[in-house]
C-alpha cells in the first residue's frame, strides 16, 4: 500500500467510501476489506452508518495502529459546543477512543469559520482525533481556514475524478501541505463505458476503473472509491503493479473540465 504524506499523517492511497451503505451489508463490506489490504476506512454522521462501520472494524481483527479511519462533522454541529460533544458520539458509535482524520463536512457560512475550526483544533488536542481536516472547501475557503486554525490541517476531501478539473484546489493543497482526497473517484460509476479509460487499460490489463484510480495516486491524490459489491473491493485496490505513462496522464487530464462535477447541493459553496 502506498501512503499520501501531510501534516504528520500517513493516508493509505487507496480507500474504502462507505456513503449509502447501511446496516449488516455495510459492516460485512468494511470486514471483507480489511481482510482484502484495505486499511482506510471513510465515513461520516450523515450516513448513519458509524456504528456498523465499528462492527465490520472489530470484525475484521486487523489491529486498530494499522488502519486510517476517517469520519466527518455534519454542519449542524460546527458550534464549538456541539462540534466536541458530536465527536464523542460518533467516537462512541465507532468504539474507537479516536479517529484518524476528522474533517468538517461542508463549508457553513452561518457558523463564523474561526469559531468551527477553534473547536476542531481543540478536539485534536483533547486526544479525540489525531489529525484534522476539511471537505468540500474551495481555494478561498482553504486559505481562510488554514489562516485560522490553531493546528495543521491535513486534507481537503472533494470530488475528483477526470471529469472534474480540480487543479485549482491541487495546487491549493500543495500550497499548505495538505493532502486532497478524493471522493467519487470513478465518477459513480460513468468511467466504466470510457473509451478513452477502457484503451488505456487494456494496454495494462486494467479496467478503466483501475486506470482512473492508478491515475489519483499517481498525482499523489488518496482516494476513497465507494462500492456495494466485495467482488469490486479486490478491482478497486490492485493498482500499484502498474504505472500509466506521462502521455496517458495527460491524456486523461484533458478529459476534465469545471463542468463535470455529480454532487452539488444548494448549500455548496461556489465553487472554484
Amino acid at each position: 500500500m502506498q501512503f499520501v504524506d501531510a501534516a504528520g499523517a500517513k493516508i493509505p492511497a487507496i480507500g474504502l467510501g462507505t456513503w449509502e451503505l447501511r446496516g449488516r451489508p455495510c459492516a460485512r463490506l468494511v470486514e471483507q476489506a480489511l481482510k482484502l489490504g484495505y486499511r482506510h476506512i471513510d465515513t461520516a454522521q450523515i450516513y448513519e452508518n458509524e456504528r456498523e462501520v465499528g462492527e465490520g472494524i472489530r470484525a475484521s481483527g486487523v489491529r486498530r495502529d494499522e488502519l486510517f479511519v476517517t469520519t466527518k462533522v455534519w454542519t449542524t454541529h460546527f458550534a464549538p459546543n456541539d462540534l466536541e460533544r458530536s465527536t464523542k458520539e460518533s467516537l462512541s458509535k465507532l468504539r474507537l477512543a479516536e479517529v484518524d482524520l476528522l474533517l468538517l463536512h461542508w463549508p457553513n457560512p452561518h457558523v463564523p469559520l474561526a469559531e468551527t475550526l477553534g473547536a476542531l483544533a481543540h478536539v485534536r488536542t483533547l486526544g479525540m482525533a489525531r489529525h484534522i481536516g476539511v471537505s468540500n472547501f474551495t481555494v478561498a475557503l482553504l486559505d481562510q481556514a488554514v489562516a485560522a486554525c490553531a493546528e495543521p490541517l491535513a486534507c481537503d476531501q472533494v470530488e475528483y475524478h477526470p471529469y472534474l478539473d480540480q487543479s485549482k484546489v491541487l495546487q491549493s493543497c500543495a500550497r499548505h501541505g495538505m493532502a486532497l482526497v478524493a471522493y467519487s473517484p470513478i465518477a459513480k460509476g460513468r468511467i466504466k463505458n470510457d473509451q478513452t479509460l477502457a484503451r488505456i487499460g487494456a494496454s495494462h490489463g486494467k479496467t478503466a476503473a483501475q486506470v482512473c484510480l492508478r491515475w489519483l495516486v499517481q498525482q499523489n491524490v488518496a482516494a476513497i472509491p465507494r462500492t456495494s459489491r466485495i467482488e469490486r473491493l479486490s478491482e478497486n485496490i490492485e493498482i500499484f503493479d502498474f504505472a500509466l505513462s506521462d502521455e496517458e496522464m495527460q491524456q486523461i487530464f484533458a478529459m476534465g473540465s469545471a463542468k463535470g462535477r455529480l454532487t452539488d447541493f444548494g448549500f455548496a459553496p461556489d465553487w472554484d
